[in-house]
């Protein structure tokens, strides 16, 4: 088991790292996750608002070709292309959400890290996952 992720050399707590710091750490590392599934989310939102939008072309062609031209006009007018905050279309709130929170986001967690804990990640969940394999089995003999 030398590549067992939760007994390798990185994810053993440095010498005078104490549970406090490991702990917070550890929010830290869980606050970053949740901000990865936030930026995922926010590409759902671009890639589904981006498919919305190729079919209200479709909905305005086919209303034409049903000689519904004034709700046709009201849909392209109105909602084709439409930004979806003002000056912005999806693509650019994700750059914005990029550029402006997430890289500075993660440049913090990992300066954190290699300021308490030179550079390891993961140390709380390594730590459980050592406990759980010993619950697991059991006293060893001497």
């Amino acid at each position: 088991m030398a590549d067992d992720v939760g007994t390798d050399e990185a994810h053993r707590r440095p010498p005078g790292v104490d549970d406090a710091t490991v702990e917070a750490l550890g929010m830290l590392t869980k606050a970053l996750e949740y901000t990865e599934r936030a930026r995922g989310h926010l590409y759902a939102v671009h890639h589904m608002t981006g498919g919305a939008d190729r079919m209200l072309a479709e909905a305005v062609r086919m209303l034409r070709q049903a000689g519904h031209e004034e709700q046709a006009g009201l849909v392209e007018r109105e909602l084709l292309g439409r930004d979806v905050v003002p000056g912005m279309w999806t693509y650019q709130l994700v750059e914005a959400y990029d550029r402006t929170y997430y890289r500075v986001f993660t440049a913090v967690e990992e300066q954190v890290r290699q300021d308490l804990a030179a550079g390891r990640q993961h140390l709380a969940e390594a730590e459980m996952q050592r406990a759980a394999r010993s619950r697991r089995r059991g006293p060893t003999a001497p």
